[in-house]
């Protein structure tokens, strides 16, 4: 039998010598291998984490929020608004800014990462829900309304489409930091990076259920994963894991790893977008603040990072965030970082999520455009890892009033192909056809007529199906163009040209063919409803395509295309019948621009989402100012514009009407292929298209289809205090406003059974009285002089001027067509 001697004679033989150099080569080994990667994770800490990486990116801004005197806005509103803007009670080093509070008022004072930063400070004074005062200080002068800091938007997202907002450790609520610590990693402040008893606890749990490994990972471990390693798990890869923790816990407090493991934490997907650290999080279930976070809403983002996936679905699935959420709760009272009462008052609170997805809050298709613009100027490395702050137009309220407008807009027109769909299958199941029928699609924008900042824009119903901005798509507008085509024929008076149109100028809509260079044309109304002799206000209300080509044909195609052109509705639009009904592609943003020229006495606005590109020192980078030139005279646009209000009052927009949206408006429907509807306040525009991708024939009229978007919005929007500040649209100097007999068109006399108010460019107005009712002796009446009062101004004074001279000829008796116009 062989025996061990002590006293050295083993160690010192053959085998014991063998023995102690095995043992030596592979302390050596794992000692080498270790030290090797050891050194190779460090680089990669260095190469991930230097220089403070997640916190270097591109931010997209929303414009700044006006505040008045007066508006409904309560303290603990603005505070809310601050908050979500990045302000704190407390000044943090380079922050956005802070507030204080008292019992009626508020101090506001911009930092250095601020859009005022260089200005004044703020105080604002509260009478219970009402601004009351806002003073600039130190001086307490009054300013009646002041600008609040943008919001971000979100970070310029990567080709992965990975959304975070970065949080300093210091602005993580405590409840928020208690529930994490609860669910993932309790003995996070006192372990060196691994926890050897949930180790050991886990590694026997996986030898007796020989199942994967669970619960092993520490916070700064996950941090490790996040950082350099994949999901796989296996010892090996936890080995690896584990010495990245050493590494992190070496280089960085404790309070620095925790800042990057709630910056990067994945938390699952909403839209298209996936989400990453509970900042981004916050906002993208709930719509709050970080620190707008209540115990539940905590508890269940804490309780989702196990399997963020199968709480992504959670406002479809309520009892899986309920599953979550109280699973935190009852590891947080177990650690006795809150009390069994707050636990089951939490318990009972239902939680409430965001609507939709992401998408709808971060502008996705604006922000396209927005990134779209930066890719002209620098690479797409450089915006992920520079800190540019780029501020917008857009407005978040008005984005979010556009984003529930859509919502309705969508069902409702799906509502209306739901039974033409139904046929459409059966016919194509007849066929053996599998091709699946297309989806609805719709855009929406909304613009400031006087600056041309957009506001609001939405290009798709998806974005995360597709990134197609149909905003900027080129469509056939259909009838939403025939303002266009009425404003180039009111320009005839003012250029002089004949001949000379009115709104009271009649054509007759009848089945007509129009013959162009050889080729016949051959125009139909809606529904096939012609309505005979029109005035050119009846035909633009009504919306009715042969009159409307009758128009274009008197006045020329070549004008329509020339006062198109002279308002930049493009390069394409050609001088033929078909310009009259909207046959030339153009995009609904192309229109909204073009309708600025009504909402601003003929002005142009330029279309522009940008305000100002600045670096993370606030040196500036571009500054964009409006673009605005006088496309129209005021007087023409003033005549497109009062018609355009009985489109909305009683002709093919009533619907809006119906759908309770009140407020001072005018508006177009168009329907080609599509839907459209375009309209405008005196402070906002907003064009809806609807449509089919493939561009079959929606079937739908534009009242139908886009109308009900554009009311919903317009509803929203007017309730919100930016907007609420609407005026009518009074006429500018140079135009007159006339009592007339709607059958004659002639001055109204008293014994007219009827009359209506009609508005002409000074000296286009009729000058004679109705020959039906009296006209001879109408100079002498009371009514009749009431009418010319509003022409001539002052005391009623029989007309100078002949009817048909120049400069004053009298609208087409009816029965009788323009001598200019051959049909």
């Amino acid at each position: 039998m062989f025996r061990i001697r002590i006293g050295g004679g083993f160690w010192t033989s053959r085998l014991g010598i063998g023995f102690l150099g095995t043992v030596l080569l592979s302390v050596v080994a794992c000692a080498g291998t270790t030290t090797y990667y050891y050194i190779q994770y460090s680089k990669m800490i260095d190469l991930r984490l230097s220089g403070r990486a997640l916190q270097k990116t591109t931010q997209i801004y929303s414009g700044p929020q006006q505040i008045s005197e007066g508006e409904t806005l309560g303290r603990d509103q603005l505070a809310s608004l601050l908050q979500r803007s990045g302000y704190r009670t407390q000044a943090v080093s380079g922050g956005v800014g802070q507030y204080s509070l008292a019992a009626d008022r508020m101090e506001i004072h911009p930092g250095a990462g601020s859009y005022f930063h260089g200005t004044n400070a703020v105080q604002v004074q509260f009478a219970k829900n009402t601004i009351k005062a806002i003073r600039a200080l130190p001086g307490g002068n009054e300013m009646g309304t002041a600008e609040v800091e943008p919001q971000l938007l979100t970070n310029l997202f990567d080709s992965a489409r990975e959304k975070r907002r970065p949080v300093r450790y210091e602005d993580l609520p405590k409840i928020l930091v208690d529930a994490v610590l609860s669910a993932e990693d309790k003995r996070f402040f006192e372990h060196p990076g691994f926890d050897p008893v949930r180790i050991l606890g886990a590694a026997w749990a996986d030898l007796h259920k020989t199942s994967r490994l669970e619960g092993a990972s520490t916070i700064t471990m996950q941090v490790a994963r996040s950082f350099f390693f994949t999901t796989e798990r296996t010892w090996r890869r936890k080995l690896a894991e584990t010495l990245v923790a050493l590494q992190l816990e070496h280089r960085f407090s404790k309070k620095e790893i925790f800042e990057l493991y709630a910056n990067e934490i994945y938390l699952g997907n909403r839209g298209s977008f996936s989400i990453h650290g509970f900042a981004e999080a916050s906002l993208a279930y709930f719509g709050k603040d970080i620190h707008q976070l209540t115990l539940g809403e905590a508890a269940f983002l804490a309780g989702i990072i196990r399997a963020p996936n199968h709480y992504s679905s959670a406002d479809r699935r309520p009892e899986r965030a309920v599953e979550a959420r109280d699973r935190v709760l009852a590891q947080m009272l177990e650690n006795k970082q809150i009390s069994t009462s707050a636990a089951e008052a939490s318990k009972k609170i239902q939680l409430r999520f965001m609507s939709g997805s992401v998408e709808a809050s971060a502008a996705p298709y604006f922000v396209d455009m927005v990134k779209d613009h930066l890719l002209e100027k620098f690479s797409e490395t450089e915006l992920l890892a520079e800190n540019f702050r780029v501020y917008t137009t857009l407005d978040p309220d008005l984005q979010q009033a556009a984003s529930e407008a859509f919502d309705i807009g969508l069902k409702n027109v799906d509502s209306l192909l739901a039974n033409r769909y139904a046929q459409w299958r059966k016919e194509r199941a007849k066929a053996k056809s599998t091709e699946p029928v297309p989806e609805v699609q719709a855009a929406l924008i909304a613009l400031d007529p006087k600056t041309g900042e957009i506001k609001a824009l939405i290009g798709g119903r998806n974005y995360g199906q597709s990134q197609l901005n149909r905003a900027i798509a080129r469509r056939q507008p259909g009838s939403a163009f025939k303002p266009f085509v009425y404003a180039a024929a009111f320009d005839n008076a003012v250029d002089g040209v004949t001949p000379v149109v009115t709104p009271a100028t009649t054509v007759v809509d009848e089945p007509t063919t129009f013959e162009f260079e050889g080729q016949e044309y051959t125009p139909s109304n809606y529904g096939e409803r012609f309505l005979g002799i029109v005035t050119l206000r009846d035909a633009l209300t009504n919306s009715l395509n042969v009159a409307t080509v009758k128009v274009a044909e008197m006045i020329g195609y070549g004008r329509v295309v020339q006062v198109a052109r002279q308002m930049s509705l493009g390069q394409h639009i050609q001088a033929t019948p078909a310009v009259a009904v909207g046959a030339y592609e153009m995009t609904p943003l192309d229109v909204a621009a073009g309708y600025t020229v009504f909402a601003n006495h003929g002005v142009r606005a330029e279309p522009a989402f940008l305000r100002s590109v600045v670096r993370s020192d606030g040196t500036s980078i571009e500054r964009l100012t409006p673009q605005t030139r006088q496309a129209l005279d005021p007087r023409v646009a003033y005549l497109v514009t009062s018609i355009l209000q009985d489109v909305l009052n009683k002709g093919t927009g009533a619907g809006v009407r119906a759908r309770g949206f009140t407020a001072p408006a005018a508006g177009k429907t168009g329907t080609s292929r599509d839907g459209w509807f375009a309209g405008f306040t005196s402070n906002l525009v907003c064009i809806v298209w609807v449509g089919f991708d493939d561009n079959r024939d929606l079937n739908l009229p534009g009242s139908a289809a886009a109308g009900p978007f554009w009311a919903e919005f317009m509803k929203r929007a007017v309730a919100l205090p930016s907007y609420q500040n609407l005026q009518d649209f009074p006429p500018p100097e140079g135009v007159v406003t006339a009592t007339i007999d709607p059958e004659t068109l002639q001055l109204a006399t008293p014994n007219c059974p009827t009359t209506r108010q009609e508005v002409y460019i000074a000296g286009t107005a009729p000058t004679e009285f109705c020959e039906r009712h009296g006209g001879a002796a109408a100079p002498q009446l009371p009514t009749a002089a009431a009418g010319l009062s509003k022409i001539f101004g002052g005391q009623p004074k029989p007309p100078e001027n002949p009817a048909g001279a120049p400069g004053t000829q009298p609208a087409t008796q009816p029965g009788k067509p323009p001598a200019t116009n051959p049909h």
